[in-house]
């Protein structure tokens, strides 16, 4: 296989580019200064990309690599690929489903906690030698809030899951109610904001899920009310956001994702009701290294007419 030319969008992982050069042609688009000139010189060499939720493969690249056949992402969401025009040219899409399920989950509850809690605000007060002038203020407790999911998806259920074992109890919203379910189900966005203290977005990116928190659904979680986002960032209107945050009008937001990554409000920096982490839901060394093994598991099954292990399209 190592004169199958594969295209890498952007630096993701060490050890998934170090496999893909063992194991491939591995072309590093990041690396390429001229990327028109680039994608005309390769045009018949690259049969594979391989991208994530920085860089992917849009329309344009598809139609600019003639023999292309899959697309493998290291990631979940499909957000940075055009998967219609993948169907449209017959070019496999597959993604990392499952594997980041549970660090994506995990973090959504430890930025509860960390907003709630005030915990990054008291470790600095600490740090800073402020406990020597008198202990820290009194914050929230997390125990017993009503949690609101957008998107009981795999990441939404793990959501829930954890946050019922803090006696949590679990309001949902998704395109369709689920059936058997014991969590409430609210038909819009705006009612599940009205009907929680934490609302936390767990759905994919679409056109329609675009900036889905906006400036009605924030004041509708109002100026006790939490946003968790480990979505993606342009799920919410992030003029918005920072507006509620600093006028009041939002109790508090932790987020790991962000509307121009890595580019982040500075307004956001000085509110200690707000917790910001660098997109890094499934930034474990042990999900990497598996998400990466089913990314180089696909891209092997595709080209040796086996079946795809993760198949989207």
């Amino acid at each position: 296989m190592e004169s199958i030319g594969v295209l890498m969008a952007c630096p993701m992982n060490t050890y998934l580019e170090q496999e893909l050069e063992r194991r491939f042609n591995l072309f590093k688009f990041w690396t390429v200064s001229d990327k028109t000139q680039f994608l005309k010189a390769q045009q018949n060499n690259i049969r594979a990309v391989v991208g994530n939720a920085t860089a992917g493969a849009d329309a344009e690249l598809i139609d600019a690599l003639p023999k292309l056949e899959i697309v493998s992402s290291f990631s979940v969401g499909l957000d940075k690929v055009d998967v219609a025009k993948c169907k449209e040219k017959g070019v496999r899409v597959t993604n990392t489903p499952d594997v980041l399920t549970d660090d994506v989950a995990d973090l959504a509850i430890g930025l509860m906690l960390a907003v709630l809690r005030r915990l990054c605000e008291s470790d600095r007060y600490v740090r800073s030698g402020n406990w020597k002038k008198g202990d820290y203020k009194l914050t929230t407790k997390f125990t017993g809030k009503t949690v609101g999911i957008i998107g009981l998806g795999r990441i939404g259920m793990a959501v829930a899951k954890r946050a019922e074992a803090f006696s949590c109890p679990i309001n949902y919203y998704s395109r369709t109610e689920k059936p058997n379910l014991k969590y409430k189900y609210y038909p819009s966005v705006v009612e599940l904001a009205s009907n929680c203290h934490i609302l936390v977005v767990a759905c994919p990116l679409t056109e329609e899920t675009r900036h889905i928190i906006n400036r009605e659904v924030i004041d509708a979680l109002g100026p006790k009310g939490v946003l968790i986002n480990i979505g993606r960032g342009p799920h919410v209107d992030e003029r918005e956001l920072v507006s509620a945050l600093v006028e009041g009008r939002l109790g508090g937001a932790g987020l790991d994702v962000f509307e121009n990554e890595p580019h982040v409000p500075e307004e956001l920096f000085g509110l200690e009701n707000v917790v910001l982490v660098p997109h890094v839901g499934s930034g474990t060394v042990e999900t990497r290294k598996t998400m990466a093994d089913l990314v180089l598991g696909n891209l092997e099954a595709h080209f040796l007419n086996k079946p795809l292990l993760t198949p989207v399209v």
